[in-house]
């Protein structure tokens, strides 16, 4: 029993499933079909056999009784003639039931409840459709996630080793030289890779972390560039609190260095900035550098492309990545994200 009913259900499903896939238009044209074939084979065997035969009921009159009887006898013979009259053309006029007399209306009440079927379970159908597909968006939106931070940490396994050699030869070469500047540079080596570390591995991040990351980055730095390079950070204590996607801001600082101070000869000045306009945290890093791609180690671009659909993972159409010219020379390149703190 139990797979009988199971089959039925299977069926049902199926049926419903047909509705639902044909138009309107093919359900209407296929009901007319079947109205009039319903109206011809109720005309053909074995549709016309009968299956009942209906007679008139016709009730016998009383004879009275009492006085009148005599006087009523020649009506009531009258009568009695004309009830058995009637009831012989009753017989001949009784009607044959066919079991093709109910195909038409068996055929309507099946269209009538095709009808509120495929009405129902369209719904259904949407929903689970549209489930689908927002279940295969947000995989999709994960599988992107996924390359772009991928592609991040492949760009930060390039920079950092080479970053770091060179830092260690610059301490090195300035322990034998200059003590007091390899010691204050081997500090901020500890205190940048205590600060990054962790960084690399979140998913999230505060202004303030990466500020923590980017001021050893930079002192760094200008040991090894001394007066080539001029850094200023003017962010207020009150929005190191804010969210900010980590190593972003790292990467801003090293690509304006790498692209413009460094190819620049007399090097130059960067400063990064942070404000809060219209409901936004806005952040700038803006370098007095050779200018964006015009330097001979200019890239192809993808670090900032890896930035921006990495922004536009996270926040959507919230987030810019704007790129413009610094007066008077080099880049201001600046990253607007939802202002929110942590």
């Amino acid at each position: 029993m139990s797979r009988f009913a199971a089959a039925i259900a299977r069926a049902f499903r199926r049926y419903a499933a047909w509705l639902v896939a044909i138009s309107w238009k093919r359900f209407i044209l296929l009901s007319v079909l079947l109205l009039i074939i319903a109206g011809v084979a109720s005309e053909i065997p074995p549709f016309t056999w009968p299956v009942m035969e209906t007679a008139p009921r016709v009730s016998t009159p009383h004879e009275p009784s009492g006085e009148g009887a005599d006087a009523a006898g020649s009506l009531a013979a009258d009568i009695k003639r004309e009830v058995i009259d009637e009831i012989r053309a009753g017989r001949k006029a009784s009607r044959r039931v066919r079991l093709g007399d109910y195909l038409p209306n068996l055929a309507f009440l099946f269209i009538i409840v095709s009808a509120a079927i495929k009405i129902a379970y369209a719904g259904r159908v949407k929903a689970e459709a549209k489930a689908a597909e927002a279940q295969e968006m947000a995989e999709a939106e994960s599988l992107k996630r996924q390359v772009v931070e991928a592609r991040m940490a492949a760009m930060q396994a390039q920079v950092e080793p080479h970053f770091l050699f060179n830092t260690l030869a610059s301490i090195d070469h300035l322990i034998e030289v200059d003590p007091p500047r390899a010691s204050r540079m081997q500090k901020n080596l500890i205190a940048l890779l205590r600060a990054s570390m962790p960084a690399m591995r979140e998913s999230a991040a505060t202004l303030g972390r990466e500020l923590q990351v980017v001021r050893p980055y930079l002192e760094i730095l200008k040991v090894r560039m001394e007066d080539r390079l001029r850094a200023e950070i003017s962010v207020a204590e009150g929005l190191y609190s804010a969210d900010f996607p980590p190593m972003v801001l790292q990467s801003l600082v090293e690509n304006a260095i790498k692209h413009g101070l460094e190819p620049k000869p007399e090097g130059g000045a960067l400063s990064v900035e942070a404000e809060v306009a219209h409901g936004k945290l806005v952040v700038s890093v803006a370098d007095t550098g050779v200018g964006f791609g015009r330097a001979a180690t200019a890239g192809t671009g993808t670090g900032l492309n890896s930035i921006r659909e990495r922004l536009k993972l996270i926040y959507g159409p919230q987030a810019e990545l704007r790129i413009a010219a610094n007066s008077p020379s080099g880049t201001r390149v600046t990253v607007v994200v939802p202002y929110k703190t942590a």
